[in-house]
């Protein structure tokens, strides 16, 4: 038992070793996590359906959360662990907030990455990991486990 837990931190070290050079070998480093970021939001204001809703949501907030997105992104990236947040209870009751405004998140968030992603590479990576996150919140904020339920399908 004592091995295993001294074992730990050294295997969350090789982790992140990993990460980090995986990462450097697509160009990407904090400077890019952070242009990806501000680029990114910065046409999520501009855009018409989905400006309204992250503005009244963050209104009077936007250095915090570009901050905090910032910080998520780099933890994500580099499997540091330094992001403590709680994203599905973030989002969760967010005005105005529909499963189609995923897709159109997405498809900024590709746009954002054909225009400054510094790799084919590093575009698939973090594309990969906003299809996840996206799908992860759509279920954990819109998904009612009763509608599969076969005894409640009419046939």
């Amino acid at each position: 038992m004592d091995n295993d837990i001294q074992g730990r931190p050294a295997h969350v070290a090789a982790i992140r070793e990993r990460a980090e050079a995986e990462m450097r070998a697509m160009g990407v480093d904090d400077a890019f996590i952070g242009r990806l970021v501000e680029t990114f939001y910065g046409r999520v204001l501009a855009h018409p359906d989905l400006g309204p809703v992250f503005d009244a949501r963050l209104s009077g907030r936007w250095p915090e959360h570009m901050e905090k997105m910032k910080s998520f992104w780099s933890a994500v990236a580099f499997r540091s662990g330094a992001y403590g947040g709680k994203p599905v209870q973030a989002h969760t009751g967010v005005q105005n907030v529909t499963p189609d405004l995923f897709p159109k998140w997405l498809s900024l968030f590709s746009e954002t990455l054909e225009d400054i992603a510094p790799s084919k590479q590093a575009k698939a990576w973090f594309m990969a990991t906003a299809e996840r996150i996206a799908k992860s919140l759509t279920l954990s904020l819109f998904y009612n486990p009763a509608l599969d339920d076969p005894a409640k399908k009419l046939g």
